[in-house]
């Protein structure tokens, strides 16, 4: 067999072009596929946004993937087996494949299923994960409030409707940033009110991009729907 490309999981950030990083950037120039998750609506991913503005993607193979967003295990498999299996396509012509990611590559990332994956088909290929900034650091930067200093500690959680599970993440860390919490800010925001800590609360849309909405009164969101790329930051 010819020598095989490498995937590489790339981060190119939170959302704001310019919080790229410089080995993120290079490894975008030099990959001759680049891999993208594609959104169904036909709506552009973050991810993909971001990479137009540093290739030409004219000058490269374009591999859109889907991934399903259903709760079908047998349907999930099949899709999940077509997503490898186009990657290994490139990859085993000895062709490097970038996968692009908004964030952090090894957070709550479509890259780690991919990378588990491919590990388990094809645990000849070499895999390397970029590490990018993630809407979480950015959050911080964005409202100016220190996530941790000294011994306090944080945590990151996703939001659900589990109000015990929730109320016990905020009275157990120092700072939490809740992700995915658009479905349930009617929720979340019943918590902090009870713990009396509806002000400690900032919530934050598509942290760092050009469409960034921050609240700081939560309270106004009661009723709101939220886009999905939602985060709260609770610090106490």
């Amino acid at each position: 067999m010819s020598n095989l490309g490498t995937l590489y999981g790339l981060g190119v950030g939170p959302g704001d072009p310019e919080l790229i990083t410089v080995k993120a950037f290079r490894i975008l120039k030099e990959s001759p596929v680049i891999a993208y998750p594609r959104k169904k609506m036909g709506a552009k991913s973050y991810a993909l946004t971001i990479t137009e503005l540093y290739v030409n993607t004219q000058e490269k193979t374009m591999v859109g993937l889907t991934f399903p967003m259903t709760k079908d295990r047998e349907a999930l498999e099949k899709k999940w087996d077509q997503t490898v299996e186009s990657v290994w396509e490139h990859i085993s012509q000895g062709k490097d494949v970038a996968f692009v990611t908004e964030g952090d590559p090894m957070i709550y990332s479509t890259f780690i299923h991919l990378m588990r994956l491919m590990k388990e088909r094809h645990p000849q290929v070499e895999i390397r994960s970029i590490p990018g900034i993630s809407s979480v650091n950015a959050s911080a930067s964005q409202l100016g409030i220190p996530m941790a200093d000294g011994d306090e500690q944080i945590a990151i959680v996703p939001a659900t409707e589990d109000y015990a599970t929730m109320r016990h993440a905020i009275e157990s860390h120092d700072c939490i940033v809740f992700i995915k919490v658009a479905k349930v800010i009617d929720l979340m925001i019943r918590v902090l009110s009870d713990l009396g800590l509806a002000q400690k609360a900032a919530v934050l849309t598509k942290v760092t991009s050009s469409e960034e909405v921050i609240w700081r009164d939560i309270t106004e969101l009661q009723g709101r729907e939220l886009e999905y790329l939602t985060l709260m930051v609770v610090r106490k």
